[in-house]
């Protein structure tokens, strides 16, 4: 097993909490699913959020997907003129046996423009 590193993002419809956790939920499941994780395969987990979403923390998503024995921590993202607004991202780091040219990068729907040269 190697120790590798998985990114994603999501961007949301509307800054509402429902909401957050349905998106960030989708994309923490869909991060698994593509690299055949399971939750026991997660070291740690990043989350930031851009600084127009304000409604909850993208780390209760993942408690309420009972990931509750990996550290997770939130962070806000750079508040950079002309960024992409409402945009949630993972860097999860897992244990995997994967190369790291194998692992699937997961950034969904309008996020996908943010990383064209990984997104999947």
């Amino acid at each position: 097993m190697a120790v590798r590193a998985v990114r994603g993002a999501v961007q949301l419809d509307r800054d509402e909490s429902g909401h957050m956790h349905e998106r960030v939920s989708e994309l923490i499941t869909t991060v698994l699913e593509r690299n055949a994780l399971t939750p026991d395969d997660l070291i740690s987990v990043w989350f930031t959020a851009t600084p127009d979403l304000h409604s909850d923390f993208p780390a209760a998503a993942a408690r309420k997907l009972e990931i509750v024995d990996v550290p997770l921590i939130c962070a806000q993202e750079l508040e950079i003129e002309g960024a992409m607004p409402r945009v949630v991202r993972v860097l999860a780091h897992i244990e995997t046996g994967l190369s790291k040219q194998d692992v699937s990068h997961v950034y969904l729907g309008a996020a996908a423009a943010l990383r064209k040269d990984i997104a999947q």
